[in-house]
């Protein structure tokens, strides 16, 4: 298997984005659900907010990353066709109406910084490569990166593919505008019909959709149909359990709590963060038409923790996104799926930057990458 290593340069996005192309207007998405009640967060084995801020930690034993959650005001932004008009939450910025899309993720500055910190820890998952699957680069004219988030990695590949024309899709404009001349960025609701025709692509770069695909079967059902025959497809997606071998991510932890909260999130917004646990690349993949899949498994400690050199750089860059914009990462779940307030929130977050800068704490989760071919 062949596949080519990235340029150590990753550039940084600046302040003022790109106007991609918005491509298809659609309904605007459904209000969010309420929050899980009291008795339903017990019956999934979610801890209460008083658990955390009845657990106070001095200020200066714990950099949690998160100090800007106390003051956050909610907001209530006005309705507007501009892309730009975008959502808050708790003084956090999303997304603007598009499609069905409702990320979980913001779309500010801050995120974008740890978005680009995301994709170099993925890269190190990778062992430096932007993909795994068997590329022939003079095969190679048409790339289409899904939820390319702040475009890092369709600039990488445009600069290691420069005969290429690589498209970036999202549902917020936050991309940078000084990009390679092969590179352009479109406004793209993943989870519609996808607008482009029959076999376009000569690759497909689908990367950490957790939270985001509402029918992962429609998303592997419309890759095949733009994918060239003889093309590859690929996923990078992770699970939401967070493990240890060794019994030190217990029962009511930090670490075990904010795996818990995805899950359900996810079983409550309809939108699955358990990509891994069910098997959901290989089945999708396989149910679309696709052969010659292939799997790679990774564990990912969260932190720097293993005795192994190569993993112990993977929880590290890992931790760094993590701690980059951790009140980023839980501020829509846990406001939207909890109903907790910002300081209820910052408590917890607190409690997770403990214990990701623990030693003695030896959690991880597993990924996996997934390629398969369309047949000729």
């Amino acid at each position: 298997m062949s596949s080519s290593a990235q340029s150590p340069r990753s550039p940084k996005s600046p302040k003022s984005p790109q106007s991609p192309t918005s491509k298809a207007t659609s309904p605007a998405p459904a209000a969010a659900p309420a929050p899980l009640s009291a008795e339903a967060q017990d019956a999934a084995g979610i801890l209460p907010a008083t658990h955390w801020t009845e657990q106070s930690l001095p200020e200066e034993d714990v950099d949690d990353g998160a100090s800007s959650l106390g003051s956050f005001n909610s907001t209530t932004a006005s309705l507007s066709s501009s892309i730009f008009q975008y959502r808050e939450v708790h003084g956090r910025t999303y997304h603007a109406e598009i499609g069905s899309a409702e990320a979980w993720q913001p779309n500010d500055q801050r995120h974008v910084d740890a978005m680009e910190i995301m994709h170099h820890a993925i890269m190190v998952q990778l062992g430096g490569k932007l993909f795994l699957s068997p590329l022939q680069q003079k095969k190679v004219q048409k790339v289409l990166d899904i939820a390319t988030g702040s475009g890092l990695w369709a600039i990488d590949f445009a600069d290691e593919f420069p005969n290429a024309e690589v498209i970036g899709t999202d549902v917020s404009p936050i991309q940078p505008s000084w990009v390679p001349p092969n590179v352009k960025f479109e406004l793209e609701d993943c989870n519609q019909e996808w607008t482009w025709p029959d076999d376009t692509f000569d690759f497909i770069n689908l990367r950490f959709l957790a939270g985001i695909v509402h029918d992962w079967y429609a998303l592997f059902r419309n890759a095949y149909r733009v994918a060239k025959p003889g093309s590859y497809v690929e996923s990078y997606g992770t699970g939401a359990h967070v493990l240890s071998d060794d019994g030190t991510v217990k029962e009511g932890s930090a670490l075990e709590q904010w795996g818990t909260v995805f899950r359900e999130g996810g079983k409550k917004l309809g939108r699955t963060f358990t990509i891994y646990e069910e098997d959901i690349q290989r089945k999708a993949m396989e149910a679309a038409g696709f052969v010659d899949i292939e799997f790679k498994d990774i564990q990912v400690p969260l932190g720097p923790w293993h005795p192994e050199k190569d993993l112990a750089e993977r929880g590290l860059w890992w931790k760094l996104t993590i701690e980059a914009d951790l009140e980023g990462y839980i501020n829509y779940i846990w406001n939207n799926v909890l109903g907790w307030t910002p300081d209820e929130a910052k408590a917890f977050a607190r409690h997770v930057k403990r214990d990701l800068n623990n030693p003695n704490i030896h959690g991880y989760y597993k990924a996996r990458v997934a390629w398969g071919r369309k047949p000729e």
